[in-house]
């Protein structure tokens, strides 16, 4: 089995393509039988953000045309789609990858802080739904102790750069004086949780927060002194806001080109600045053809994002040594469980062997043979059941030109070389 991991993401692809293949908490459960089943996958977990869906797998090394061509039937997508913006890594590479994830360097905004929790929900998922297992469970566990030492020793977390942030950023380019401006958040998740406190510093004192669920939706508001209202309570409410900020988990839109009409109609045509930062998008992309609506997504984003990360850059440097480090030290855990693992089959042959001569030499001694015969018979069966599956392996490793085989076991052995009667130069062959 190896580690596979692959994904599609900001960089590889833009977000009509990325929302496509978003997976909804509905429909995770589905996803993670289907999954196994499709990759032939002892394990597995699903990482699905506004800026990139990851697979991580404990499977066989070619799996990734299988995971492909699953993901594509699963979100009905051309397989053909999506081939030029999947990634995959393998093994070490993909431990570097989901640490290098898990410290905010492979996102839109370089060291983002939300990404963590997204990942720390994904492995719970993956959990819940019996899909992990010891081995992802032990790489996400030291995939989060060393984001925790990025964050910790690195400044990399210091200044505010978020998608959160840099919406609110751009909505004050816009807005001279925010405090003028009301602010409706549809959803009610971490990051609307972000952006509303976001828009209180930058002065926003009047909030609607819209939600599926009104009781979360009314407990977001109150923190900031808004008003909490349901997702078809929009329509009724939109002509009052200025700045519509969604990112909710819905599969489908929740505003729609028609609603946001009716809505600058009563508003006289006095403009809206909208932010889409959900995938699947919550705003019907045809909205942004209307007059006097500002509708960005996530990524138009970018350059608000990369005027605030510049900062980050040498904190960044600080923290890929700490990625290195920490992959390396996963691996050397890999490697001494497989050692111990090695260890007890090798005791295990042992003591079977053994306990089969001893049984051997019982009979032999019930039946009357001579003691002195038996032990004897008992120490040469022992000996060389041990050593003739060695012995065969060390004769064919050298034979190949193998010769180091030959130095681990004097090592292993503790031989000197130099006792033996017959040393052949093979070092000079």
């Amino acid at each position: 089995m190896a580690l596979v991991t692959l994904g599609i993401n900001h960089r590889t692809a833009p977000v009509a393509i990325r929302e496509r293949v978003a997976f909804t908490p509905e429909r995770m459960a589905e996803a993670f039988a289907e999954l196994r089943a499709a990759a032939g996958a002892t394990e597995a977990a699903i990482l699905s953000t506004c800026n990139r869906t990851e697979i991580y797998l404990a499977a066989d090394e070619n799996c990734a045309p299988l995971i492909l061509r699953w993901l594509a039937g699963f979100h009905n997508v051309d397989a053909g789609d999506l081939e030029d913006v999947i990634y995959v890594h393998h093994d070490s590479e993909a431990v570097r990858h989901l640490m290098r994830v898990s410290a905010g360097l492979d996102s839109m905004v370089l060291g983002e802080p939300q990404i963590l929790g997204q990942l720390k929900d994904a492995y719970a998922l993956a959990q819940e739904h019996k899909a992990c297992g010891s081995f992802l469970a032990r790489l996400f566990e030291h995939t989060f102790s060393v984001a925790k030492r990025v964050r910790t020793q690195t400044a990399i977390g210091e200044n505010p750069v978020s998608i959160a942030y840099a919406a609110v950023s751009m909505a004050n380019r816009i807005f001279a004086d925010m405090s003028r401006n009301k602010a409706l958040l549809i959803g009610a998740g971490k990051t609307i949780e972000l952006v509303a406190r976001h828009l209180a510093d930058a002065g926003v004192k009047d909030f609607l927060v819209a939600n599926r669920t009104l009781e979360r939706a009314q407990t977001l508001a109150q923190v900031h002194g808004g008003k909490g209202i349901l997702l078809s309570d929009i329509a009724e409410h939109l002509h009052e806001v200025d700045i519509i900020i969604s990112s909710t988990a819905s599969p489908l839109p929740v505003l729609g080109k028609g609603t946001v009409e009716r809505a600058l109609k009563k508003r006289k045509h006095q403009p809206f600045f909208m932010v889409d930062i959900a995938v699947p998008r919550d705003i019907e992309p045809e909205v942004a053809e209307l007059d006097d609506v500002y509708l960005y997504t996530v990524d138009d984003l970018r350059q608000v994002i990369e005027e605030n990360i510049r900062s980050r850059e040498g904190a960044a440097r600080e923290a890929e040594d700490l990625i290195n480090l920490g992959v390396q030290e996963f691996l050397n855990q890999l490697r001494a469980l497989d050692a111990v693992f090695t260890l007890k089959q090798f005791r295990q042959r042992a003591e079977d062997l053994r306990d089969v001569e001893t049984e051997k030499a019982l009979r032999s001694l019930r039946n009357g043979a001579d003691p002195e015969t038996v032990m004897r018979s008992l120490a040469r069966g022992i000996t060389n059941k041990l050593l003739h599956q060695p012995s065969i392996q060390v004769r064919k490793a050298t034979t190949a030109g193998r010769i180091e085989v030959t130095e681990w076991l004097r090592e292993l052995h503790q031989l000197d070389a130099e006792e033996t009667d017959h040393k052949t130069p093979v070092g000079k062959l």
